[in-house]
C-alpha cells in the first residue's frame, strides 16, 4: 500500500485552506511592480500596526534567545475583558484556537454544526479531528440559529458560530445568540469567533462576554489580525470557563505565541487612538465601498466587518480582469458563493483603485 494511503481517510479528505494571492506572487506572475498592486484580499488593516505595538516589537528583539513568557499579555487581555487569567487561552493566531478547541471536543463518531457560508476553517479543523460536518444552509448569507438548533444531533459535540461573519460580513444580534445558547444542550460546545469584533460600531447593544458566567459551554475567540494590524504576527485569545481553558492549555503547543507577538499584542491592546482611528477609516471605506458599488450596478451584502462581498457574476472572469490591473481581491466560490467576490476595505486611495479597476473589469 502507498505511503500516503496509510495517513487517516478523514485527513486525505482535507482540502487544504487557500490563502489571499501574495502581493509577491501576482507581481511575478504578471511583472506588475509590487508597489503599484494593491491587496485588498485578506482582511488585513491598511494602516499597518499600532505604532505601540511596533515599538514593543522593536524592544523585544533584544530577548529572542529567551523562550517566550505570556504572562503580560494574559494580563493585558485580563484588563481588557475582566476575565481571570485562567479563563485565557492564547494562540499562534485565532486559526489556532479553532484548531485546540476542535482537538479537544471532536473525534471520529462525533459531529459538528456550523453555517455554509461560514469561515473555511471551521470544516477544516473538524475533519482534522476526524468529525462529521453538519452544514445547515444560510439564511440571508449569514447563520439560520433555528436550523443550526435542529440539527443538532445526540453525537454533536460542537457548534461553530462566526459573529460578524466571514466571508458575507453578516451580524447576529446578541439576543439571538443567547436564546440559541439557553437552546442547545450543557453538553455542546459553542465556539463564537469574534475575529471582527472590534469593528462593530458603539450602538450595538450586547458583550458576548456577558454569557461566560452562566453558559460553561461557551467559547470565544478573538484575534489581533484585524484591527490591530499584527497578521504577520500570528496571536489571538480565546475565552472560556476555567475548566473549558484548562482543557485547551493541555493540547495547547508549548511556546505557541513568540515573544515578539506577545509584546505587540500586550502594547496593542492599550492603543485605544489607534483602534479608534482604524475604525474610522474603515466606516468611511465602507461608504465609499458600498456607494461605488451602487453607482457601478453591483448587488453586495451589508457588511459589519472590514471586507465587503459583491456579485460579481463571472467572478473568476471579473477577478482575473482585476488582478491583469495589480488588484487583488478574494474569490469565494470555496464558500458556496460562485458569483461573489470579496474586497477588504483600504485606505481611500485603495478604495478609489478597486473601484476603478472594478469598473473596467466589468466591461
Amino acid at each position: 500500500m502507498p505511503l500516503c494511503d496509510q495517513a487517516l481517510p478523514y485527513v486525505r479528505a482535507i482540502a487544504p485552506y487557500q490563502p489571499g494571492k501574495p502581493i509577491t506572487q501576482l507581481s511575478r506572475e504578471t511583472g506588475i511592480p509590487a508597489e503599484r498592486i494593491v491587496k485588498l484580499a485578506s482582511n488585513e488593516n491598511p494602516l499597518g500596526m499600532s505604532p505601540k505595538a511596533k515599538a514593543a516589537l522593536q524592544a523585544a528583539a533584544d530577548s529572542l534567545e529567551r523562550y517566550p513568557d505570556d504572562f503580560e499579555l494574559k494580563a493585558a487581555v485580563a484588563a481588557h475583558t475582566g476575565l481571570d487569567r485562567e479563563r485565557i487561552v492564547l494562540g499562534n493566531g485565532s486559526n489556532d484556537l479553532l484548531d485546540i478547541a476542535a482537538r479537544v471536543f471532536l473525534a471520529p463518531g462525533r459531529s459538528t454544526v456550523f453555517s455554509r457560508h461560514a469561515f473555511a476553517v471551521y470544516p477544516l479543523a473538524s475533519l482534522t479531528a476526524g468529525a462529521e460536518l453538519i452544514a445547515v444552509p444560510a439564511r440571508n448569507f449569514g447563520h439560520d440559529l433555528d436550523a443550526m438548533r435542529a440539527a443538532v444531533r445526540p453525537d454533536t459535540r460542537l457548534i461553530w458560530i462566526a459573529n460578524p461573519n466571514n466571508p458575507t460580513g453578516t451580524f447576529l444580534p446578541y439576543a439571538e445568540i443567547e436564546t440559541f445558547l439557553r437552546a442547545i444542550p450543557g453538553d455542546v460546545v459553542v465556539v463564537l469567533d469574534e475575529a471582527y469584533n472590534e469593528y462593530l460600531p458603539a450602538g450595538i447593544d450586547g458583550d458576548s462576554r456577558d454569557w461566560l458566567g452562566e453558559f460553561p459551554n461557551l467559547v470565544i475567540t478573538r484575534t489581533f489580525s484585524k484591527i490591530y494590524g499584527l497578521a504577520g504576527l500570528r496571536v489571538g485569545y480565546a475565552l472560556a470557563s476555567a475548566e473549558v481553558a484548562g482543557l485547551m492549555n493541555r493540547v495547547r503547543q508549548p511556546f505557541n505565541c513568540n515573544n515578539l507577538a506577545l509584546a505587540a499584542a500586550a502594547a496593542a491592546l492599550g492603543d485605544h487612538e489607534f483602534v479608534a482611528r482604524s475604525r474610522e477609516v474603515n466606516r468611511a471605506g465602507m461608504e465609499q465601498l458600498t456607494a461605488g458599488f451602487r453607482q457601478l450596478g453591483f448587488e453586495f451584502i451589508p457588511s459589519h466587518g472590514n471586507f465587503v462581498a459583491f456579485r460579481a457574476g463571472d467572478a473568476a472572469a471579473i477577478n482575473e480582469k482585476l488582478l491583469r490591473q495589480g488588484v487583488i481581491v478574494r474569490p469565494i466560490a470555496g464558500y458556496g458563493l460562485p458569483e461573489w467576490l470579496r474586497v477588504t476595505i483600504g485606505t481611500e486611495g485603495e478604495n478609489r483603485r478597486f473601484l476603478q479597476a472594478l469598473e473596467i473589469a466589468r466591461e
